[in-house]
């Protein structure tokens, strides 16, 4: 068999990227077809709490690559086959201002730079505290 691997974290916070531009959290601007911040942005805002980051990144994974429904058991197993880039890699911690909080369940929720909640959880010592990426080298 062969490894799962796995995105997910429990107790942590990703703190946004030293780099990030973003102010304050923003909400990633609308193109004429959804980017992958504009789909991460709307599964984890609209629903904290509810999913898992291997949820996420497969889910927008799958839509922008039209995955048939029938087809999702298997494509997530070959997924996850192969090491896949964390949240500290995605755009909402690298330039949009988005910090993210995992619970004990590995379930996410966003929380806006500037926000009192984001401060709490950036300080909160009892949390697993992580920064996000880097844009550039």
């Amino acid at each position: 068999m062969s490894k799962v691997h796995t995105t997910n974290y429990v107790n942590t916070f990703i703190e946004i990227a030293d780099d990030c531009k973003a102010e304050m959290g923003t909400v990633p601007p609308t193109k004429q077809e959804k980017t992958v911040a504009n789909l991460q942005f709307d599964m984890i805002f609209n629903q904290p709490y509810t999913f898992t980051s291997d949820d996420v990144l497969f889910t927008v994974y799958a839509r922008r690559n039209n995955i048939a429904e029938v087809e999702l058991p298997t494509a997530r197993v070959a997924f996850f086959a192969k090491g896949q880039p964390c949240f500290r890699a995605s755009p909402l911690t690298k330039s949009y201002g988005w910090g993210v909080h995992f619970d004990q369940d590995a379930k996410m929720a966003i929380f806006a730079k500037g926000s009192q909640r984001y401060d709490e959880l950036k300080n909160d010592k009892s949390l697993k505290q992580l920064k996000a990426m880097k844009a550039s080298k």
